[in-house]
């Protein structure tokens, strides 16, 4: 049987311990996250075979990052640890996007036993991905973007833009560079569709939020902030 590459979310480090040790003595890898924040970023940047994650974090509770991981298209297998282990907890968790849900106290090799069914019955299946920048989320997979945990409308055209400012985040990005990676245009037409969307789209990111989204490098062109 093929060995797991594994990311557990867990703020208790002698809880990690026990079950890193756990799953190295099976011939696994696994990485671990201490907060929310750090394991929702991780699971969409990184590819792994199954999640382990801890319902009652500090900063972002289980149910809210396996809801934000599969809106964005993550489809890696989670399985949630929790105290809470009456029946309205688990239709909770499942209801949710969790794959399996056990309830502490457990059996060291039922944990075991469980990561290897999800990883066997999800074999084959196709990760979505999540680009993070600052206060920004980009889930190419879901087409969707956020600011700070907030879902942003995009049409198309303006999400496109959006992934491609993600994609040179923190760079120049200039009115050329626009026009051939996401009008597919080798020339400058002479238009004012690339001023026009990027308005649009520095309305959307910005509705709501005192700090600017795009910066406006005159005689260059464009760049994202970090939106903080």
């Amino acid at each position: 049987m093929s060995n797991l590459n594994i990311l557990y979310v867990e703020d208790d480090p002698r809880a990690a311990e026990a079950v890193q040790a756990l799953v190295l003595a099976d011939g696994d890898r696994l990485a671990w996250e201490q907060t929310g924040t750090g394991g929702l970023h991780r699971a969409g940047a990184e590819a792994f075979d199954v999640i382990i994650l801890d319902r009652m974090l500090p900063d972002l509770d289980g149910l809210t990052i396996v809801s934000r991981l599969r809106a964005a298209g993550v489809g890696t297998p989670v399985l949630m640890l929790s105290a809470l282990g009456r029946s309205e907890n688990r239709i909770e968790g499942l209801e949710a996007g969790v794959d399996d849900y056990l309830a502490k106290p457990y059996e060291p090799q039922e944990l075991v036993a469980r990561l290897r069914a999800l990883h066997r019955r999800s074999a084959g299946a196709v990760h979505g991905a999540v680009i993070i920048y600052g206060a920004f989320e980009c889930h190419t997979k879901a087409r969707t973007a956020f600011r700070s945990g907030r879902h942003v409308p995009l049409s198309p055209r303006e999400f496109a833009l959006f992934r491609y400012f993600m994609e040179n985040a923190g760079e120049t990005v200039t009115r050329e560079m626009l026009l051939r990676d996401v009008w597919n245009m080798n020339f400058d037409p002479q238009t004012n569709v690339v001023d026009v969307n990027i308005g649009r789209l520095r309305r959307k990111l910005e509705d709501g939020f005192a700090s600017p989204a795009l910066e406006t490098i005159w005689g260059a062109g464009y760049r994202l902030t970090r939106g903080e």
